[in-house]
């Protein structure tokens, strides 16, 4: 499940392009339905998908997967040291994930 999915950044995209989020699921291959559950933080975006969304959207990766939050970089508040070490292995992991998954993608595409 990815950390925090910026809706709000991903519709303004849109929007500047003239295009909505069924345009987006189309150009990432999936059902709106899928699409909703990652615009709502109930399933991770896929490396392939979020190569779409940079395609689509015409932005880096990197700029994608911290608005996709796969790589965020706040700490919550009040947490103790142990528990934030915890959650920052965990973002570590969905980082490297990301990034095997994106490199298999664009392998395939080669």
């Amino acid at each position: 499940m990815s950390l925090f999915f910026d809706a709000e950044w991903f519709d303004a995209k849109l929007a500047e392009r003239g295009l909505d989020r069924a345009a987006l699921a189309v150009a990432a291959g999936i059902e709106r339905a899928d699409l909703h559950l990652i615009f709502t933080n109930e399933r991770a975006p896929t490396a392939e998908e979020l190569s779409v969304f940079a395609d689509v959207l015409k932005v880096g990766p990197v700029e994608i997967a911290l608005r996709a939050g796969v790589a965020s970089r706040e700490a919550p508040q009040g947490e103790d040291p142990a528990a934030r070490i915890e959650n920052i292995e965990a973002r570590l992991d969905a980082i490297d994930t990301w990034l095997a998954e994106f490199e298999n993608s664009t392998k395939k595409r080669a």
